[in-house]
């Protein structure tokens, strides 16, 4: 603790926080990258210590760091493909609907949506609306593990009347049909029933 606050202090001399910065364990590390009151020069040369040591990272202690990262490395995180690392990076206190709904439209595979499935992300109508337009585009390539019973929770999480219009951007019919199916009323070709039998009815 003490290195580190050497480390990131404004007054420290370049020659010395050059010399301390590369011996510091990771949590120093991402706690001086996320400290706005450390020098700028040890929060660089932090977050590029971080980076650098990212991909011999073991998936303990990329969960670790997930749950504190800064935002700079919130890219990298959410390349990974372990729902571990992703279900603890979105209890990052430091991510916000805005910044997870560019995330989700960047990369989206099945990893991706079971880490949501469960968090409390699903709540957020932005988000859940992000998510199927994710799905859509995800759909297109074999590779992501994607299949379109993903989209029931969210299109449940979603308000009748945003249904609709969530359903007019999507370009795969079968998850438009879906969604605008979902969005009519009982008796005018809407569905009752949850689309996937783990969806408890509304």
């Amino acid at each position: 603790m003490l290195l580190r606050w050497i480390a990131q202090h404004l007054q420290a001399p370049a020659h010395l926080r050059n010399r301390l910065l590369p011996t510091l364990p990771w949590r120093a590390l991402a706690a001086i990258a996320g400290d706005g009151s450390a020098h700028p020069q040890a929060r660089a040369h932090a977050l590029e210590r971080l980076r650098s040591r990212w991909p011999a990272m073991t998936m303990g202690e990329r969960r670790s760091l997930a749950l504190l990262a800064p935002p700079a490395l919130w890219p990298a995180i959410w390349k990974v493909r372990d729902v571990g690392v992703l279900a603890a990076f979105l209890l990052n206190p430091r991510l916000s609907p805005e910044a997870l709904e560019v995330l989700v439209l960047q990369r989206f595979t099945l990893a991706h949506a079971d880490a949501l499935q469960d968090s409390r992300w699903r709540r957020i109508i932005p988000v859940a609306a992000q998510v199927l337009r994710a799905l859509d585009k995800g759909l297109e390539n074999p590779e992501n593990g994607l299949v379109l019973g993903l989209a029931a929770p969210w299109i449940l999480a979603l308000p009748a009347g945003e249904r609709l219009n969530a359903s007019t951007g999507l370009t795969q019919p079968a998850l438009r049909r879906m969604v605008r199916a979902w969005a009519l009323p009982r008796g005018d070709g809407g569905m009752d029933g949850p689309l996937d039998p783990r969806v408890p009815r509304e």
